[in-house]
């Protein structure tokens, strides 16, 4: 059954690929290469700086995804290793797709020689998805509320419902909240059982979720031309949308959803600069950490093989 829901996704990743794809080739029929290539020339070195901190901020906040899961779990792992370990796992998952977004692999070799036990390393991965739905459901809500009319660049729906649903939104984190502070049962999610974490990890999680969107969709703005920019707010809520789409479609690297999105979203920009912004996303936020990954994964096997090899030749 597994490997039957594996190659289900896996089609319709590939399926949401094809369809974006042909949606936009026929936004860019008449964008050439060469005017993608000007705007990329035209970012001044100051977008360039700041679409970079930004992604080092983003990574940053995804690695605390994983320390706060540890502390939940009442655990003591260097930082850096914690750090080494979230950087590749998102990496790779961002890139591979969503099916894998938790990581699982990755982190059951990594954390396994920590002496994590299965279990553990389960929950962790549970937390660190919560962590994240936390953070999309926070930001998704207060971008809502405060710029309701935001939700008809993508979709017909009147201002008032727009804050009905980020209202929504913010009860579901406000009721984790609740959760926490009450200590409500744990949940069950088939052999794991997960309990309520304390305040204290709760506010963590609160602002380790809303920083790494906040800082992935600031790459994007900070690579889009001053003028005609809708601001930061207006970016930020059509990232949350392309990125929500792109997980839902399970398309490696969200590929053809967000350029699809935002080129439907930013009408009064130029296709061109939309693009060498979203190029500067994709080489920032996912290819090079990619590459950067396997070369962590690389030597990561390779430490554990001399391991072996000399406890085989010590015996």
């Amino acid at each position: 059954m597994k490997k039957r829901s594996d190659l289900i996704w896996t089609l319709i990743g590939l399926g949401a690929v094809v369809l974006s794809c042909f949606l936009l080739y026929r936004e860019l029929r008449n964008i050439s290469l060469a005017d993608i290539a000007d705007s990329l020339r035209a970012i001044p070195a100051s977008g360039w700086l700041m679409a970079s901190t930004a992604t080092c901020g983003a990574y940053w906040a995804l690695a605390w995804y994983d320390r706060i899961a540890i502390a939940h779990l009442g655990k003591r792992i260097p930082w850096r290793f914690i750090t080494l370990c979230s950087f590749t796992t998102y990496a790779l998952a961002h890139n591979i797709g969503a099916s894998v977004f938790s990581g699982a692999m990755v982190r059951y070799r990594a954390y396994r020689t920590k002496g994590l036990s299965p279990h553990e390393i389960g929950i962790l991965i549970v937390f660190c998805s919560l962590t994240f739905a936390l953070g999309t459901l926070l930001t998704g809500g207060c971008v809502l509320v405060l710029q309701p009319s935001l939700i008809q660049r993508l979709v017909e729906i009147p201002p008032p419902l727009s804050v009905t649903i980020g209202s929504a939104l913010l009860s579901l984190v406000a009721l984790y909240v609740l959760g926490s502070w009450r200590q409500f049962k744990p949940w069950t999610l088939g052999k794991l059982h997960i309990e309520y974490p304390s305040l204290p990890i709760v506010g963590r999680q609160l602002l380790a979720g809303p920083l790494e969107l906040l800082c992935a969709a600031a790459i994007i703005y900070f690579a889009l031309p001053a003028e005609n920019s809708p601001g930061y707010l207006t970016v930020l809520g059509v990232f949350l949308a392309s990125f929500s789409l792109a997980l839902l479609s399970h398309a490696p690297g969200g590929l053809g959803v967000l350029e699809v999105t935002f080129l439907a979203a930013l009408p009064e920009l130029d296709p061109a600069d939309v693009l060498a912004a979203l190029l500067v996303f994709r080489g920032f936020y996912l290819l090079i950490p990619f590459v950067l990954s396997l070369l962590v994964v690389l030597g990561f096997e390779w430490s554990q093989w001399q391991a072996r090899r000399n406890a085989v030749g010590d015996s």
